[in-house]
């Protein structure tokens, strides 16, 4: 597998999705995405900062005029009990057709808290697209409207996601090793 052999790390146990199954994930996405959206004025929106590296990909991969804006949300509070937003969309979406886009899916709190703020802006629509979806943890009832694909409970890394800011850079999505969690 390109790239692997060349960034070994004790840390990752071994490889859950490769660049190409990932490549294969986010085309079939775009795809949909085109379809679904043909004639309509779509914007997509990530939370920083790991769901950066999936949306320039799937957005290159909707062939369809649309832009893209970013927000960055932190939780505090003794267990992330509290959610503020610590970078807002730079552009208005009221009127427009707005697209999410998530790494990945896990509890889908904050996506949740995400979607209430976002619903006040009044957008036209409101859906969400995640390139894996996490979904035996799920807290809230969300509406998912296109997943990638659904991944056991694992902590991954790479492909946008970190632990402690490191690993995002890998082009594949790896499993780490149950003693680097703890």
């Amino acid at each position: 597998m390109k790239g692997y052999h060349a960034f070994h790390d004790p840390a990752i146990e071994g490889v859950a999705f490769s660049s190409e199954d990932i490549a294969d994930l986010v085309t079939r996405l775009g795809a949909e995405i085109t379809d679904d959206y043909r004639g309509r004025d779509l914007a997509l929106v990530t939370v920083l900062r790991g769901g950066f590296i999936f949306l320039a990909d799937l957005s290159r991969a909707i062939d369809l005029p649309l832009t893209l804006d970013f927000m960055a949300i932190s939780a505090y509070g003794g267990g992330g009990v509290a959610v503020r937003i610590t970078k807002d969309l730079d552009d208005p979406i009221v009127g427009r057709d707005v697209l999410v886009v998530e790494d990945i899916i896990d509890t889908g709190l904050t996506l949740n808290y995400l979607l209430g703020v976002l619903r006040q802006r009044k957008p036209a629509s409101l859906a969400v697209c995640t390139l894996f979806d996490k979904d035996v943890r799920r807290l809230a009832d969300l509406p998912i409207e296109y997943v990638g694909a659904r991944i056991p409970d694992r902590f991954v890394v790479g492909y946008g996601m970190d632990l402690g800011g490191r690993y995002r850079n890998l082009p594949f999505l790896a499993r780490l090793r149950d003693e680097v969690m703890g």
